[in-house]
């Protein structure tokens, strides 16, 4: 759900500018330069002052130099004017300080033979970077040589932040998904990159597998521990560093969204968070265009389903704990594979439903192979709930557009599990349960359930072994490769006298075939199998064939 905001400090269509700084040198990077490196500098107050921008090289030795100052400033200094007393002394350092200059450097022998100590205490107190220079060094050559770095710097930046500006105009302009906008990202930041909600649930990642567990767990107190930093740093007027998490707010016209964060990674020549900004100025636009619907939510959470479904993640702790940062609980809860197939559904609806069982769901794209529309999900519900049927028509029914669609629908359902292993094998479950042909003759809403299909459970937990996959291709070779060759609708014939074992009248009414034609159709397939169909133990193993090959979609 989208934020209202009135503060438009950090609207994303208006870029604050902090991501400016970044590509300033900072006070240690100047000190490496060769001109001062000549002065034999040494730093007297140091650590963190010295990661402070230089936004500008300053040469003065006036005890009232602080006025004239704009901040961002590396003041170069004999000392020759500066005030005697200790007192003014301690106040013409605060008043630097307060000036928010980047760093002090005092040249001795001129002046000074030494740093006078109140000097030394009054820049320690403040954080204010102080250097001093043991040999004499030309002011101007310092000044040329920062300036040339930050006016090349500068350059190469507004050159960078144009061409990642065409790049993420691109995108918006092409319609990109938000997952396929926070891939970008991650690429062109040479760094993991996170798109949550309002909610601190994950919308999308690019992530590598290997930090998935140790990312996404507890993601929510991870997430709100970096933007309270972020805030603070910003507060403080500190510009990120490299092993910070930088946040940046999904916002336009005032409505917030969500929030896009870049773990650490190297520099980038635009300014790290003005890539960042360029992504979420495309996500608050996309949004904006998608109006109340919930797109690139709905995207990001599709395809982690689909990807969970082929197997395309690196472990399943990970994997557990990418779905419980995207909302969904996954440990201490019930969680069934559910597939509706028969009528459309839309995933408000389907989000609406679950909250009305109490529970959580992530839908996935539609089946492979499914004939009509059909929608594929996992279903979270608290430890210990109860998913009978009552419960799952009542959810069918709050998911369907209309009375007469939730009619129509088929509602497969896989076993409750606990754990990631097990909601994939009620996911496949459910599945494998939705490609099973549909009886005309029943009339409403059906229920399928994996409790009540053993055969079709056991099909799902040997999907892959070797030895299952020989005997559904051994027992119906003869009837695929008939059906490939001629168009032929044998393997659906022999689908429907299975279903209906002993009356083979429904079985003709279940494939739109006439009596006589139906029974030429059955006494082709004996001939081609070698088979007697009406012997019990063929069925089954027939009945067996069939599953494996439609669990596999086909």
């Amino acid at each position: 759900m989208a934020e209202r905001r009135e503060d438009h400090s950090i609207r994303t269509d208006r870029p604050t500018g902090r991501s400016a700084s970044e590509t300033l040198p900072t006070v240690r990077d100047v000190l490496a330069l060769d001109v001062l490196a000549q002065g034999v500098p040494e730093v007297l107050v140091g650590d963190s002052a010295l990661e402070k921008r230089v936004r500008w090289v300053y040469a003065s030795d006036s005890g009232d130099v602080a006025r004239l100052l704009n901040g961002g400033e590396l003041l170069l200094s004999t000392g020759s004017s500066w005030p005697t007393d200790p007192a003014d002394m301690r106040r013409f350092i605060d008043a630097l300080a307060d000036a928010e200059i980047a760093g002090l450097v005092l040249e001795l022998g001129a002046h000074y033979r030494y740093t006078p100590a109140v000097v030394a205490q009054a820049a320690e107190a403040r954080g204010l970077a102080l250097i001093v220079l043991h040999r004499e060094v030309k002011f101007v050559a310092v000044t040329e040589s920062v300036h040339s770095v930050i006016i090349t710097g500068q350059h190469d930046a507004l050159r960078a932040r144009d061409e990642v500006r065409e790049r993420f105009t691109s995108l918006v302009l092409r319609g990109s998904p938000a997952d396929f906008i926070v891939k970008q990202l991650a690429q062109t930041l040479s760094a993991p990159i996170v798109l949550e909600n309002l909610a601190h649930e994950v919308v999308a990642a690019e992530v590598p597998p290997a930090m998935e567990e140790e990312l996404f767990v507890e993601w929510e107190l991870q997430s709100r521990a970096a933007q309270r930093r972020a805030e603070h740093r910003s507060q403080r007027g500190a510009a990120p560093t490299l092993d910070d998490w930088l946040v940046v707010p999904i916002e336009a016209r005032g409505i917030r969204w969500g929030s896009l964060i870049a773990l650490p990674g190297p520099e980038h020549a635009a300014g790290r968070s003005a890539v960042l900004e360029q992504g979420a100025i495309a996500l608050a636009v996309g949004r904006l265009a998608d109006g109340d619907s919930d797109e690139w939510g709905r995207i990001g959470r599709r395809r982690l389903i689909d990807g969970l479904l082929t197997g395309r993640f690196a472990g399943a702790r990970g994997a557990a704990a990418r779905l419980e940062a995207a909302g969904l609980p996954v440990h201490s809860a019930s969680v069934h594979g559910v597939v509706f197939s028969g009528a459309p559904v839309t995933p408000e609806r389907v989000d609406a439903a679950a909250r009305a069982v109490g529970g959580k769901v992530l839908m996935g794209s539609a089946p492979e192979g499914a004939a009509g529309p059909a929608a594929l999900m996992l279903l979270s519900l608290p430890l210990g709930a109860v998913f009978d049927d009552e419960t799952a028509r009542t959810f069918a029914r709050e998911a369907a557009d209309s009375p007469a669609d939730a009619e129509r629908l088929v509602v497969s359902i896989g076993r409750a599990a606990a754990g990631l292993d097990d909601a994939l094998s009620s996911l496949h479950d459910a599945v494998d349960l939705s490609r099973g042909r549909r009886r005309r003759a029943l009339k409403g809403l059906q229920l399928r359930r994996a409790d009540d299909r053993p055969l079709v459970h056991l099909v799902t937990s040997l999907r892959d072994d070797r030895r299952v996959l020989e005997h559904g291709e051994r027992m119906l070779a003869p009837l695929i490769d008939y059906d490939l060759a001629r168009g032929g609708d044998l393997l659906d014939v022999l689908e429907a006298m299975l279903a209906h074992p002993g009356n083979r009248t429904a079985a003709a009414s279940a494939s739109h075939l006439s009596r006589s034609v139906f029974y030429q159709r059955i006494a082709l397939i004996e001939e081609l199998l070698g088979l007697d169909l009406d012997d019990g133990e063929t069925q089954t193993a027939l009945h067996l064939a069939l599953l494996i090959r439609r669990s596999a979609g086909r």
